[in-house]
């Protein structure tokens, strides 16, 4: 029975031999698999990242613009009021020159016809008088 307790061992050794280069294939198959995994995955999520990022800066871009329309046409908006109060004021600072000029004894070249309508005025009046002092 001793040859085949010596066998033993060496068939032990042969099916180590054999089992052990096996067995680091398969660990090294293992661990590529496993780093192409981690890589694969590290790229695919840059790749949405990258992609997020565009969609987002489009999104914002658009929204941008629509502000920036809206914008500009309540400025336009408030640019045409701002002109017709401009000439409501200037119109209204005309009127009150106009008044101011007329309630001073002295008038300028500008309220000559004013002037005149006054003059006339005061003539009627005057006429008035004498023809109540005839009756």
């Amino acid at each position: 029975m001793q040859p085949l307790a010596e066998s033993n061992p060496v068939s032990r050794r042969r099916s180590a031999v054999r089992n052990g280069p096996s067995v680091k294939w398969f660990l090294l198959f293992w661990i590529v698999l496993i780093g192409a995994g981690i890589y694969g995955v590290y790229t695919y999520t840059n790749h949405l990242k990258e992609q997020l990022l565009t969609q987002l800066g489009a999104q914002s871009q658009q929204q941008l613009s629509v502000l920036q329309t809206d914008y500009e046409t309540k400025i336009s908006a408030l640019t045409e009021q701002v002109q017709q109060l401009q000439s409501t004021v200037d119109t209204f600072n005309e009127l009150l020159t106009f008044t101011k000029d007329n309630q001073s004894d002295k008038t300028d070249n500008s309220n000559k016809l004013y002037t005149q309508l006054s003059e006339v005025r005061k003539q009627l009046d005057s006429l008035k008088k004498e023809m109540d002092l005839l009756k």
